[in-house]
């Protein structure tokens, strides 16, 4: 029992710095510059209350202001950006966001109504301007299927369409259908040896509908043993490494917002799980989900 235990310890030690558990905190760095497992992404979310305004400074990094709900005005530099915001929440559409750019100040300020925004970074040392990404911008695949359990909408905020004008920053939403897979079939990119796979960190923020949902996030390297921690409403997982699928519980609709960064970079190639490999012809829309990610 003791030598039982003390694996048991070790298991929960290796896993839990991956999971940071959802805080009601209204202003929160939920993965802060220089963290040890994700030192090329930052992520923080912040709830604003009527008038409330907050900065900006992201020394070598780029960043995106993507609006969660409510709507708030953006100055960056010399520009501004009114009114940013149409959805009441999440699951009410596509978001309405900023490209911060590089090397420089923002201020986000709510008028008559609250926001929640989500500031995302990634490390780049070249200089971009600022550009608003609006919900028609936005480029939405579909992936599997519901008689494969792996159903899930795909809403790229930064992707395709900032080729050229950003880094190695990419940021979507995915919108699982309930009791179904995302990241499946399991897959990884850790390594950068192209045209195989690209070396990205990755963060996964969860929510659920509604809000008692869960989900599993399952993450392994081959040949070693596997890991598996539940995920509530406001969940943050880092995925530094490794193969990372996860599911959602029935009942629940799931949602991830990804931030993705590259190390060498803008083009994501995933390399699948070779003893998984075989079902990326039996999911719908693998091909076009790795092509937009490209």
């Amino acid at each position: 029992m003791d030598l039982v235990r003390q694996i048991f310890i070790v298991i929960i030690i290796s896993i839990m710095p991956r999971l940071i558990p959802h805080a009601s905190s209204a202003d929160r760095e939920v993965v802060p510059l220089g963290d040890k497992l994700a030192s090329d992404c930052y992520f923080r979310l912040v709830k604003l209350a009527p008038n409330q305004s907050i900065k900006v400074e992201l020394p070598a990094f780029e960043s995106i202001c993507v609006v969660l709900s409510g709507s708030v005005n953006v100055h960056v530099a010399q520009d501004s950006f009114e009114a940013v915001g149409v959805r009441t929440n999440i699951w009410a559409g596509s978001a309405d966001s900023v490209y911060l750019g590089t090397q420089h100040i923002s201020q986000i300020t709510t008028h008559n109504s609250t926001a929640e925004v989500a500031i995302i970074g990634g490390r780049c040392e070249a200089k971009y301007a600022p550009f608003r990404i609006p919900p028609a911008a936005v480029e939405t695949v579909e992936v599997g299927s519901a008689e494969t359990h792996s159903l899930r909408k795909i809403s790229h905020i930064l992707g395709q369409n900032a080729r050229g004008r950003a880094g190695n920053l990419l940021v979507s939403e995915l919108f699982a259908t309930p009791g179904c897979w995302s990241g499946y079939p399991p897959h990884k990119h850790d390594e950068e040896r192209p045209p195989e796979e690209t070396q990205f960190q990755e963060i996964y923020h969860y929510r659920f509908s509604p809000p008692s949902g869960f989900g599993g996030q399952y993450h392994y390297h081959e040949g070693e043993s596997p890991s598996c921690v539940m995920t509530r409403d406001g969940d943050t997982f880092i995925v530094e490494d490794g193969y990372h699928p996860t599911s959602t519980s029935p009942g629940h609709q799931g949602y991830i917002l990804t931030t993705l960064v590259g190390r060498h970079q803008r083009s994501l190639v995933q390399y699948f799980d070779p003893a998984h490999a075989h079902l990326m012809d039996k999911i719908p829309g693998i091909s076009d989900m790795r092509n937009k990610f490209k």
